[in-house]
């Protein structure tokens, strides 16, 4: 797979563009919606993360139907739907006036976001060939930061005007780029018939009963356990249990940042098959151990020079572990899933995403902020140990795999003639 800063002209460049232009106003959002929920709607932080913690474990559960829904329609059209969906949805946040409004929104939110997830990366298995899509994906991961970044810092102007219409402003752009985001996917060509598969055969969800598939994605959400780690669990941790100055928090996360943009790319380069991939993915968490043991020993009373050099290493291992583990996965779940399946196959392994966003902010203050140092070592043995479990469990499945598509090979046996037994 050959280097490229911006994908080549065609459905590759459309939907980054695409990702681009929704990620903006993802940014925007993410910056502001917190404090509108709180300041503006009048919810206790309490409540904004109960609605919140409800809203992806739906979003968990719906992503796998709304894939299924893509096989069988289209992913296309299921995309530009769902991108509708999810403009609607973020419109009428800013409608909601209580507690059960705000949660049936974001309810709807989160279910159109899993289905979006997974239409979009059915879209791209129709679209793009298969030695072609990680470094696809990539670009679509470096498109999504470029435009978070971008989004965030409108974002932070309304932050700095703090009125009621700034915060308004910030969702309705975001409500308007998922329109945007729609009519661009909408002229991107239709692709093929889901990779060969049959409609008949994305009618029932066989992902549901691939033990193998169910064990990879398991594998693959607590590895997605690092998403809540430079925006949540380490302000938290820096504020609480280091002497480093505050300012730090947004120097790291502006390292993540950029470093995504700049390199995903490159790093997903030299993933070109599953045994590639898994090689990323161990190697990924071996860093993530590398960068958890670091972020412990930022607890002691070095000078500030020393400390802000120990978080710039260890957020450096962090995001190199967290890029390599993103190429691993994508090739990962692609390649196990059967043609013609990508929909609902891609809303199973997506629904990582969620559940991380669900459960993470819990294992991860309960780890690092209540445990400190010992948390800190727990957490990279966990990446670890699900970094080098990815292997057996890929081979399994990988064995489902060629048996399947060594049994749909195989030449049916004659009929018996009639009259013989």
């Amino acid at each position: 797979m050959s280097y490229r800063p911006i994908p080549a002209p065609g459905p590759a460049r459309g939907l980054a563009v695409s990702q681009l232009v929704n990620s903006l106003g993802d940014g925007a959002y993410y910056v502001c919606s917190a404090l509108y929920f709180s300041q503006v709607v009048g919810l206790s932080p309490g409540r904004i993360g109960l609605g919140l913690t409800l809203a992806w474990a739906v979003g968990a559960v719906a992503g796998v139907p709304l894939g299924q829904l893509a096989d069988r329609r289209g992913p296309k059209g299921t995309a530009v739907l769902l991108a509708l969906a999810t403009a609607a949805a973020v419109g009428a946040f800013l409608l909601v006036d209580s507690f059960a409004a705000f949660t049936l929104t974001a309810c709807a939110y989160a279910t159109a976001q899993s289905g979006l997830a997974a239409a979009r990366q059915a879209l791209l298995a129709g679209l793009v060939p298969p030695e072609e899509r990680t470094g696809v994906l990539a670009h679509l991961q470096s498109a999504v930061n470029a435009g978070l970044a971008l989004g965030a810092a409108v974002g932070g102007l309304a932050l700095h005007a703090g009125t009621p219409a700034a915060y308004r402003s910030a969702l309705a752009m975001d409500a308007v780029a998922f329109v945007l985001c729609a009519l661009l996917l909408a002229v991107l060509p239709a692709p093929g018939r889901g990779g060969g598969g049959s409609a008949d055969g994305a009618r029932t969800l066989v992902v549901l009963r691939d033990r193998p598939y169910a064990l990879v994605t398991f594998l693959n959400m607590v590895l997605l356990l690092r998403m809540p780690l430079i925006s949540l669990a380490l302000p938290l941790w820096i504020a609480d249990r280091t002497a480093a100055p505050a300012w730090a928090v947004s120097a790291l996360l502006v390292l993540n940042t950029g470093a995504v943009m700049l390199f995903q790319v490159r790093t997903a380069a030299v993933v070109r098959d599953l045994e590639s991939a898994v090689r990323a993915v161990r190697g990924g968490g071996v860093l993530m151990l590398a960068s958890c043991g670091v972020f412990a020993c930022t607890a002691s009373d070095a000078p500030t020079g020393v400390l802000l050099g120990l978080l710039g290493v260890a957020a450096a291992l962090q995001v190199w572990g967290e890029m390599r583990q993103s190429a691993g996965a994508w090739q990962i779940g692609f390649d196990l899933a059967p043609p013609g399946r990508y929909g609902q196959y891609q809303g199973f392994f997506g629904a990582g995403v969620p559940v991380a966003r669900m459960l993470g902010p819990l294992v991860l203050t309960s780890l690092i902020v209540t445990w400190g140092v010992p948390g800190w070592l727990l957490l990279g043995g966990l990446f670890l140990a699900a970094g080098l479990a990815m292997g057996p469990a890929v081979r399994w499945a990988g064995r489902r795999v060629t048996d399947t598509a060594a049994r749909a090979a195989a030449p049916e046996a004659p009929a018996a003639a009639p009259g013989r037994t």
